[in-house]
């Protein structure tokens, strides 16, 4: 099969979603996960779609798969399981919460993929339930690429609260983005993700936002690309701490070595990530 932006998977999705999301109820006790696991294989990337997923997250036209793509590829998969009646959690409303990425080893862009997308655990969160999703790429049966993401289904509970992590450090500024009030339908439109609340203000206002937000894996991406010889990432972990409204302007922050980044709107920060390079070791 041949990897375009999968809209119409995530619409349907989405929409299966809207419907089971009503009868399923987040924080119940005894809710445990199916082992169930979602596979696509042979997946060819189309290069017009990854034409302009790069174009729209600023990477280079040519070179290296970037980091962030597979996950684009194994979303619709993971849709279809978050949206599937043994998963427990209502998917309106999750909360993508943070990402972690690791690339084993390059794929080229012209080698098919084999997609595999599982739910990993459940775990009490001072806010509700968060799930752990995982997407696993093979090449040649080979493992070349996976990511695990929290998602957050928010509700009462008597979880402890732990105590609050401390302020991040201000790194210092880098670059400066104008991001328009259309970048949720832009990149919608080549990753696929169509979630309401990227596209419209009125959409957004839905589901409590007073205008469209950006993307969090556009803004994940978005600062891998900025980043020295991108290429070379071998692995991140983004936390996601604050949605940006459209339209905004925000500053890329990052220190000296690059291997830490934020993305912020004057002291307001938004996104925290670090990255391990090639050759590199781990980031604390």
């Amino acid at each position: 099969m041949t990897a375009a932006a999968p809209s119409r998977t995530l619409t349907a999705s989405l929409v299966r979603g809207a419907l089971t999301s009503p009868f399923k109820r987040a924080g119940r006790s005894g809710a445990t996960l199916a082992a169930d696991r979602l596979t696509a294989g042979a997946v060819r990337i189309a290069p017009g779609a990854l034409a302009s997923y790069g174009r729209i997250c600023g990477f280079p036209e040519s070179g290296p798969l970037p980091l962030t793509y597979p996950h684009v590829l194994g979303f619709p998969l993971a849709m279809r399981l978050m949206t599937g009646r043994s998963f427990p959690l209502p998917v309106v409303g999750l909360v993508h919460t943070w990402i972690e990425i690791t690339r084993h080893r390059a794929a080229p862009v012209t080698d098919p993929l084999e997609l595999t997308v599982y739910a990993d655990r459940l775990t009490p969160h001072r806010r509700g339930t968060e799930v752990t999703m995982v997407t696993e790429a093979r090449s040649g049966g080979e493992p070349v690429w996976e990511s695990r993401s929290g998602y957050l289904s928010r509700h009462p509970t008597t979880t402890a609260v732990a105590p609050g992590a401390a302020p991040a450090t201000e790194l210092p500024a880098v670059a400066e983005w104008r991001l328009p009030g259309d970048l949720g339908r832009r990149y919608g439109a080549a990753s696929g993700d169509r979630n309401p609340i990227h596209l419209y203000p009125l959409t957004a206002r839905l589901f409590g936002f007073p205008r469209a937000i950006a993307h969090g894996m556009w803004m994940v991406a978005r600062c891998l690309a900025e980043a020295d010889d991108p290429c070379r990432i071998r692995s991140v972990r983004a936390d996601f701490k604050a949605p940006v409204l459209l339209p905004a302007t925000v500053t890329y922050a990052a220190d000296g070595s690059g291997s830490a980044f934020q993305l912020r709107t004057g002291s307001r920060v938004h996104l925290t990530g670090s990255t391990t390079r090639d050759g590199a070791g781990a980031v604390s």
